[in-house]
């Protein structure tokens, strides 16, 4: 197929299933201005050593420089706002053609969208918890306490380490990630959107759909079980799918 038949059998598949869902990464948030992590050449990870800088275990061992190493990055990502992949997202879902999205973001994208069923499986940035006494506050406590000089932030009420509500490396899964996976029992098409499916358990999520639609740079490891392989900007798919879905709904 070329890339017009593409976008015309994506909209086909739109068209016809009953039960679709989005699975998107990093890829749909650069257009954004947010890097990602695995690109070769200039993925994040490629300059720093998540476990050393950005696990669970580096919040433990030395907070202090955790929060050195992780708050400049957070903070781009709560400055950030959606682009046309999150906008047309959201679009698909208030049409009816998808009944919601799964994302590995932390970066609340489709939230500031407008999607209304988002299952953010590595947690969020909107809100933080105490380590020890586990009370939850908003996650502008972080970098409020962080501006005044304290480091790592500390628990108004028990003086214990903040952390945020995301999946840090070494961390157990949101409990997104499982509502996620049941969810997509009875998936009859899952666009896999701006993610390598190289990161588990949420690379196994495509197995749990009947069809598949991919979009992303790079190659992913269920290319040859999807029905549509798109290897182009997501902003630039996705104006064409809104755009073509458009015409064959007014034809």
């Amino acid at each position: 197929m070329d890339y017009k038949e593409k976008i015309d059998r994506i909209v086909d598949l739109l068209r016809s299933s009953k039960r679709a869902f989005a699975l998107t990464g990093a890829g749909i948030s650069t257009e954004s201005g947010i890097p990602d992590f695995r690109s070769p050449g200039t993925g994040l990870w490629e300059k720093m050593d998540p476990i050393k800088t950005s696990s669970a275990s580096a919040l433990r061992l030395n907070p202090a420089q955790f929060y050195a190493n992780t708050m400049a990055r957070w903070s781009k990502f709560r400055n950030a706002e959606p682009n046309y992949g999150h906008y047309a997202l959201a679009e698909l879902e208030k049409m009816g053609y998808l009944m919601g999205v799964i994302t590995q973001n932390i970066d609340g994208l489709h939230r500031k969208a407008g999607s209304e069923r988002v299952w953010e499986v590595h947690g969020h940035l909107r809100t933080c918890h105490c380590m020890e006494c586990k009370k939850r506050f908003d996650f502008e406590l972080i970098p409020a306490q962080l501006d005044k000089g304290v480091n790592p932030p500390l628990c108004p009420e028990c003086k214990g380490i903040i952390r945020p509500d995301v999946v840090l490396f070494e961390d157990p899964m949101a409990e997104d990630f499982y509502q996620a996976s049941r969810v997509l029992s009875g998936c009859d098409l899952l666009l896999i959107v701006g993610t390598s499916l190289t990161v588990y358990p949420v690379a196994g999520l495509p197995q749990l759909a009947r069809r598949l639609v991919i979009i992303n740079l790079m190659p992913t490891p269920y290319d040859n079980q999807a029905e549509v392989v798109i290897r182009e900007k997501i902003s630039k798919v996705f104006k064409d799918i809104m755009e073509r879905l458009k015409e064959t709904q007014s034809g």
